[in-house]
């Protein structure tokens, strides 16, 4: 395959971020459906959280002053004035010298400042043996702290956590407004690629390794994946299922065809597609592996082609679908890498120009740190994954890292 417009891992990261716009359709969703969905507008708080002031422990509301000074051996004494019920509100106050139970998550009763934890009290009648002294405000958390009414609880843009999601249900919303999830089209291309599903093969075929894949990673990411049936190494079938793929999707993948000789069609498809501005933008990346890396833009939709082996196109699909996936999306933060550190079990050399990710497996050691083991293996091989935690990535200006050396590997995900 002859390369033009090769780039580097930085340059093609650069390239999506400038090209790739968000879609603009929105739709509204129950909470309990919009788990990794993307917020389509800002979420204000429409009241104070909390709504009233509460002990973040069981104990004995108190007024913090009171408190100054007490120890186990000259402890304070206080008069116990009654208990605040869970779920209840309180008009009782609490003045100088008094003492009010309070379980953990009830409300703080008027005139008290502070929470004086059951452990270091004693009750004899009514009266309550203060053994610790408390500050102002401790094991309080008052009302409006969490969030106050007006405020901005959640920018638009961001991917939502269940974290985020007790945040919006706090607010008593039921709905959100969220982006219109993103589908993403795949298409596996060649004569020797079978589905995947096949029992028996003949000589020469390999079943779809990649049209599990590359859409199972696209699901786990939080999109939608359409797989098309796969085209044969014919320009007019490869044509038309790419672009019934390309008309009904926001995103297209394509993976396989030959990487060598006269049958491979894939730049001329991707070419094909839509108006064809502003055409393709990557052929080729200085990485190993996965060079054989295309992209491309046209009528406004990105179009990633992989290569053929299922180790390289997942590995480029992790560098590259997720962020390209993101973007299209219209994500506030753009992904990064999960990452750890490891040092390295050997050896590896690297050609500079180059940014070579080598797969590796972690293994715990006696000092606490990980050890990088490289997993070595041709590109084709599926095992080589199975087997991996990771990827340690040299970058291009590096010849290669050292045994010993503390590296970066970005974890799988």
């Amino acid at each position: 395959m002859k390369f033009f417009r090769v780039q580097s891992v930085e340059k093609m990261t650069q390239i999506m971020d400038e090209n790739i716009k968000s879609t603009n359709q929105i739709e509204e969703v129950p909470i309990h459906g919009a788990l990794h969905r993307v917020l389509a507008e800002d979420v204000l708080a429409n009241e104070d959280v909390p709504p009233f002031s509460r002990s973040v422990v069981d104990g004995y509301a108190v007024v913090a002053k009171d408190t100054f000074g007490v120890s186990e051996s000259m402890p304070g004494f206080l008069q116990y004035i009654g208990e605040v019920e869970m779920g209840k509100g309180v008009d009782k106050k609490v003045r100088q010298g008094e003492a009010m139970y309070v379980p953990t998550g009830g409300m703080l009763p008027p005139g008290a400042d502070a929470v004086v934890m059951i452990e270091d009290c004693e009750v004899n009648r009514d009266l309550v043996n203060v053994q610790r002294s408390v500050a102002k405000n401790e094991n309080v958390i008052f009302q409006g702290e969490d969030a106050t009414k007006g405020d901005l609880l959640l920018r638009k843009g961001k991917r939502l956590r269940a974290q985020e999601l007790g945040a919006i249900a706090s607010m008593g919303y039921t709905n959100v407004k969220v982006k219109k999830q993103v589908t993403v089209g795949y298409l596996s291309s060649g004569d020797e690629i079978v589905p995947h599903e096949e029992e028996e093969i003949s000589g020469g075929q390999v079943r779809d390794v990649n049209g599990v894949t590359i859409p199972v990673l696209s699901e786990q990411w939080g999109y939608n994946a359409v797989v098309s049936s796969i085209a044969r190494d014919d320009y007019d079938d490869f044509y038309e299922k790419a672009k019934a793929l390309f008309e009904t999707c926001d995103a297209v993948v394509i993976s396989g065809g030959s990487s060598v000789g006269t049958r491979d069609y894939t730049t001329d498809v991707i070419e094909a597609l839509g108006d064809g501005d502003p055409g393709i933008l990557a052929h080729g990346v200085s990485v190993k592996p996965g060079k054989p890396t295309i992209f491309s833009m046209s009528s406004n939709k990105p179009i990633l082609g992989l290569p053929g082996h299922p180790a390289s196109a997942m590995v480029i699909y992790q560098l590259f679908g997720k962020r390209m996936l993101s973007n299209l999306q219209g994500e506030d933060q753009l992904p990064t890498p999960t990452v750890t550190r490891g040092v390295v079990s050997q050896n590896i050399p690297s050609a500079p120009g180059r940014t070579d990710y080598i797969r590796v497996k972690l293994t715990k050691q006696d000092d606490g740190r990980f050890e990088a083991v490289p997993v070595l293996g041709k590109s084709g091989l599926v095992k080589t994954l199975v087997d991996s935690d990771g990827l340690l990535e040299i970058e291009e200006k590096k010849e290669g890292v050292r045994k010993g050396e503390d590296v970066p590997i970005h974890l799988f995900t």
